[in-house]
This record gives C-alpha cells, structure tokens and sequence, in this order.
C-alpha cells in the first residue's frame, strides 16, 4: 500500500482587485508619481531655455537701461539718466511716430486683406491647396531676401513696379524712396510677407463656422455681406481679436524692411523704435539708450496689451 503523501493544499482564489505582493511591479501610485516627475523634468527644460534665452536678456536690459555700459568695461549706474538723454533725440520723436503710423496702416491693409483672403480660400471648391500653398510661400522666403526682391521691385528707375505702371501708361512713383511713400511701401511688404500664416489661421476658424448658421441665413434671405456680418464674424470674433492683438505687437517691432529697404530714410521717414534701438546699440556704441528705448517700448506693449484684453474681457461678458 503505498505512503500517503502530504495533503494537497487548496487553492484559494484571488479576487481581480487584489494586488500582487512580490512581482516587483510598481504600486499605482509610484507609477504616477514616476509619470508626473517625468512630465516636470520636461516642463523644467523649457522653462530653463526660456529663462535663458528669453527672461534673462529681458530683466539684464532693464537693468541696462540704468547704467552706461559698454562691453568689455565695468558698468556704471547713472539713474535715469539714459531715459532723459533718448528723450532729448531729435529722431526720437521721429521713431514713435513713425511706428504708430505704421502699425495704423497695417490694421487698415494688413488686418483687412488677410481676412478678405481667407474669405475667398474658404468659397473655393477646386485647387483649394495648391491656392493654400502660394499664399503661405512668402511665409517660407528669408525676411531679408524678401526685403531685398522688394528692394528690387521698387527701384524707380528699373523696378518691376514702374514698369508695370508704364505700360499701363500711369504715372510713376518713388515707392521707397519718397518721404511721402516710403512708409506706405514698407506696409505692403510687410503685409506681403507675414499674411500667410495670419490666412491660414482665419481659414481654420471659417472652416469651425456650423454650415447650418449659413443655411438658416441664406433661408432668410441674407445676402452674401449679411451673412459675413451676422454670422462669420460673431462667430470668428475670438480669433479676429487675438490676431489684432499679436499684429499690432509685431507691427511695433518692425525693424527688418526699413533696415534692409530704405535704411531708416528718406529724411527719416522709416525710422521705427527698434531701428532706433540698433542704431544706438550698434552705431553709436551706446547699450544704456538701447536699453532704456528697448524698456519704453516694453512698458507700451505691455500697458496696451493689459488695455486691450481687459475691454475684450468686459465686452465678452456683457
């Protein structure tokens, strides 16, 4: 008769919630904490570069602004005295005006024609793309070669420009070499390059716009101005606004096309705020006015960016 052997022991079974003890897998809650430092050693790393390359410069040429520095030598604080000295610039007036005046007709131009663009690109129904494509192309030219082929364009004695209104038997014009329509000429290049990204982003919120919003109009009787009135532009009014908000900042810093154009002439009619700003840091060797310009136009921005977001915010909640 053979031995009895050990009694056999029962399985017991393991309910699906129970945790295994032993395996070497991580808890659920080491798991997210493992997943939630790896989220912030990424975060971390943007912020080191953007505290680098962005927050740095801008807190060091504050405190330029109060020094006479020149590189290679000790600073020296003088107070305020950069501020007054800019002030007394005879091109500083000059600057300003010249870059509000410049900013007003990119919103007339600028703003104006993008939105009329995306408008057209949203109604097409065939060579959609390749439409999409030639309008963002100038977006994808160097700014400076793109100056530089209006530069050309606009040359009064060869340009393309002259010529074309010579066979059109009109009369000619100085472009950006007239006092009277050099800054004129700087907004259309300006609009030129920078309008493809502007479109394509209007084109994305027309695109969101519920088809039956239009359905209900065009049964209503609405005409094609009515519809853009009391339908695209409620609807697109975030986006409009938001866009106005970042081309007026960018407009202001306008520094490529009268550098590479005109030079900051004729009799100073181009002269903008940051051409000012490198002339005095590159031309004149003076860091400190550079700087103190660099924080006036700063406060501005940021004095009507504070404006303008309060009015949108009030007008949204009423």
């Amino acid at each position: 008769m053979p031995a009895a052997g050990p009694a056999a022991t029962p399985s017991v079974p393991r309910s699906p919630g129970a945790p295994v003890h032993g395996t070497g897998s991580p808890s659920p809650l080491r798991r997210k904490l493992i997943a939630q430092a790896r989220a912030y050693a990424f975060l971390l790393g943007g912020l080191l570069c953007f505290a680098l390359f962005s927050w740095y410069p801008a807190i060091r040429a504050i405190v330029i602004a109060f020094q006479k520095y020149t590189p290679g030598s000790d600073p020296q604080w003088v107070g305020t005295a950069n501020f007054t000295r800019v002030f007394h610039d005879p091109e500083f007036g000059a600057a300003w005006r010249n870059t509000l005046e410049f900013t007003l007709f990119a919103l007339v131009l600028g703003f104006a024609v993008p939105f009329l663009t995306a408008l057209v690109l949203n109604e097409l129904r065939h060579w959609r793309a390749f439409f999409r494509v030639v309008v963002y192309l100038p977006v994808m030219i160097p700014p400076v070669v793109s100056a530089l082929l209006w530069k050309w364009f606009y040359d009064p004695g060869a340009g393309l420009a002259n010529e074309v209104l010579r066979f059109a038997h009109l009369p000619t014009s100085n472009w950006s070499n007239g006092a009277d329509t050099a800054l004129v000429s700087l907004v259309i290049v300006a609009t030129w390059a920078n309008m493809g990204g502007t479109v394509l982003i209007y084109l994305a919120a027309l695109q969101g716009i519920p088809g039956e919003l239009y359905e209900a109009a065009e049964i209503d009787g609405a005409s094609l101005l009515q519809r853009i009135r009391h339908v695209t532009i409620p609807q697109t009014r975030f986006v409009i606004l938001m866009m106005m908000l970042l081309q007026i900042i960018a407009t202001m810093q306008i520094f490529t096309e009268p550098f590479v154009i005109t030079g900051g002439g004729p009799q100073n009619a181009t002269v903008t705020v940051l051409y000012l700003i490198y002339k005095y840091a590159f031309l004149y060797n003076d860091f400190g006015g550079a700087c103190a310009l660099s924080v006036l136009l700063l406060l501005l921005l940021s004095a009507f960016s504070a404006l303008y977001l309060r009015l949108t915010r009030s007008g949204e909640d009423t």
